[in-house]
């Protein structure tokens, strides 16, 4: 998956922008407060989720990876998508995010558009007292062990395995799920599986 882009920025539109890197112009949907710092013909470099779905994928660029990673970490909240994810930064940003975030303050989630009450108790319900997000770590903790295994999956598995395991919860589902069907799907398709095979073999184990 991507999760950097450095280039030019080719234009900037209302929710998204283009950003030229070495002639190939991809589109990045991105927050007010990301795109109110993008200018057409000028250099930068941000930081990219993707999200992967059946028929499209689609790139969110942030300018610090700690914002990329309070994106993820919001839509691990349920009834938390993007498109709130990014109206939650922009609203209050990563700092005020993560201090409302230990204080429980739903108040402060309220703020942002598209955000009623429920939705922000809720934010606050699941993400207080939780460690905040350190890099690309995504505060997932450890990595996952195939379920029955008994023993850490070998490095390349890890990685598509926890790329899957990222990808689902964009997708909406709960972290204990996405990491469930990503286990099992690398058990049955073996270490070598690659992160798209991951990711369609988990999506079935969910259906079931």
């Amino acid at each position: 998956m991507i999760g950097k882009l450095k280039g030019v920025v080719d234009s900037v539109g209302e929710d998204e922008a283009v950003i030229d890197v070495n002639g190939v112009g991809y589109l990045v949907h991105a927050g007010s407060r990301t795109l109110s710092r993008l200018s057409p013909g000028e250099s930068v470099s941000v930081h990219v989720e993707t999200h992967v779905r059946e028929d499209a994928i689609k790139l969110f660029a942030f300018l610090t990876d700690q914002e990329r990673a309070w994106f993820v970490r919001l839509q691990a909240v349920q009834g938390v998508g993007a498109r709130h994810a990014l109206a939650l930064l922009d609203a209050i940003g990563p700092g005020e995010i993560e201090s409302a975030a230990a204080l429980g303050d739903s108040s402060a989630f309220a703020r942002a558009r598209g955000v009623g009450p429920k939705l922000a108790q809720r934010i606050a319900t699941e993400l207080k007292d939780k460690a905040p997000p350190a890099g690309r770590t995504l505060g997932f903790g450890a990595p996952l062990t195939p379920a029955g295994s008994g023993v850490p999956a070998a490095p390349g598995a890890s990685a598509a395995r926890d790329s899957a395991v990222s990808a689902l919860i964009n997708l909406g589902y709960g972290e204990s799920d996405a990491r469930r069907a990503a286990a099992a799907a690398l058990r049955d398709l073996g270490e070598d599986a690659s992160e798209g095979a991951l990711i369609k073999a988990a999506l079935k184990e969910l259906a079931r």
